[in-house]
């Protein structure tokens, strides 16, 4: 039970910052039928940025409380994330809108690679370690460990993830967004400007990106210019199990992925621990045999990434549309 009990917690911990890349991609998707694989970078964008103005103010040995350097990270890191958030949008994505919809697609994937390449070129290819300057206090709950940083992380997502749905639909600019979601062409008659309304769509995605950014790098300790990758592909597997397109999709599928990686993680882990007489199998690949029952396991740590794309992939086989999608008619 305790291991169970820790493994939720450290579930809900990743699953919240996956369920705020995951907003990014939804709300993306819900406006303009475009995956945004570039969002990834973004949050790694982000993650660098916070990185450097932190470093900057410990190097000077500024007298600032911890909270204060962090929350200055944040602050450097959301306008530089939604500047580039924007320029995609405009450079990128706006030329190809009417074009066929591998165009953007293929485009998405060029702008990931092109910033990651400029992240290695200005922050070059080794990893970045966060300076823990905050003081990581760990409490017990119910015989687990849950420390002050992943009670931040949970809260900061709950109050993100509320604030995102109060605007999305009790703003005006939020109702252009749902509406230009639903018709670009009758929101245009209807007086809504789509190319401000898409390009605030990914401002606001961009903000949301900077601010996983520095959870996923305080929370991991590190940052380095690959990071967004494997993140917003986790994030995008929440997305459609979520079901794309859906706020409270997205926050359900972050939520969920992060459990079950977490769940399959520990208990995966456990079971090898009982794995002592290495042995070699058909392709040369090192295995282990199980003492317990004599059966033979991979050798290895990253269970966490097999068990998001099993997700992702068995959701796409039994539910395409998602746990919380509808079945929708192709757009003319």
């Amino acid at each position: 039970m305790d291991i169970f009990l820790q493994q939720i917690i450290n579930g809900l911990t990743t699953g919240s910052v996956y369920a705020i890349v995951a907003l990014g991609y939804t709300m993306v998707y819900g406006v303009i039928q475009l995956i945004n694989f570039a969002h990834g970078e973004v949050v790694m964008i982000g993650a660098m940025v916070a990185f450097t103005v932190i470093m900057a103010i410990v190097g000077a040995g500024a007298p600032l409380p911890p909270i204060v350097i962090v929350l200055a990270g944040v602050l450097a890191a959301i306008p530089v994330c939604m500047t580039v958030g924007f320029l995609l949008e405009r450079v990128a994505y706006r030329p190809l809108r009417h074009a066929p919809r591998l165009a953007p697609l293929i485009t998405a994937i060029g702008m990931s690679i092109i910033l990651q390449q400029l992240a290695l070129l200005i922050w070059g290819r080794d990893p970045r370690a966060f300076p823990q300057i905050m003081e990581n206090t760990s409490f017990s709950l119910g015989g687990a460990a849950i420390s002050s940083v992943q009670i931040a992380i949970i809260l900061m997502s709950i109050a993100l993830m509320a604030v995102l749905t109060w605007f999305v639909y009790r703003t005006k600019f939020g109702i252009a967004m749902r509406a230009t979601a639903e018709n670009v062409s009758v929101a245009g008659l209807m007086g809504i400007d789509a190319n401000r309304v898409i390009a605030g769509t990914f401002i606001i995605a961009a903000g949301l990106a900077a601010v996983a950014g520095v959870m996923y790098g305080t929370y991991y300790g590190i940052a380095h210019y690959t990071m967004g990758f494997i993140l917003g592909l986790k994030a995008f597997s929440a997305a459609v199990l979520g079901g794309i397109g859906n706020l409270a999709g997205a926050m359900l599928g972050g939520i969920l992925l992060g459990l079950v990686e977490a769940l399959g993680t520990g208990y995966i882990s456990e079971f090898t621990d009982l794995c002592k007489w290495p042995v070699v199998g058909a392709e040369g690949m090192l295995m282990e045999r199980c003492a317990a029952d004599g059966h033979v396991v991979l050798f290895g740590s990253n269970y966490q990434d097999v068990f998001a794309f099993l997700v992702l992939i068995m959701v796409l086989v039994f539910r395409p549309s998602g746990l919380l999608g509808e079945r929708v008619s192709e757009r003319a």
